[in-house]
């Protein structure tokens, strides 16, 4: 018979397996992120996937300090994140897709009258 303890050593386990592999993705993103917007997206996923490893961690060892660094690196993760965006808006440093043009306009050129 399958004790709770087996499930939860498993499932911990399992978790601990996928967490890595998605903290390697995520390291990936942030090294080849196309856009500055992009990394920064994916500092913060990095935040939330270590915050998960953490918890997991603390479940799998039974250690409960670990749930406070997770909480607080929460908190830290959560106030870069909103100083990245506020450096990238203040860069303005990202692009707007230009406004459709109006259908049955017609378009000035420079230098001359039509």
């Amino acid at each position: 018979m399958i004790t709770p303890a087996a499930i939860v050593a498993a499932a911990s386990s399992a978790a601990l397996v996928i967490l890595g592999m998605a903290l390697i993705l995520t390291v990936w993103r942030v090294v080849a992120g196309p856009t500055l917007p992009d990394r920064i997206l994916a500092l913060d996923m990095l935040t939330g996937i270590s915050i998960g490893l953490i918890a997991v961690i603390a479940v799998k060892t039974g250690f409960s300090l670990y749930i406070d660094i997770a909480i607080s690196l929460g908190l830290v993760g959560f106030l870069a994140t909103v100083a990245f965006a506020r450096f990238v808006l203040s860069r303005g440093n990202f692009k707007s897709p230009a406004p459709p043009a109006k259908a049955g306009a017609k378009r000035r050129h420079a230098g001359g009258k039509k």
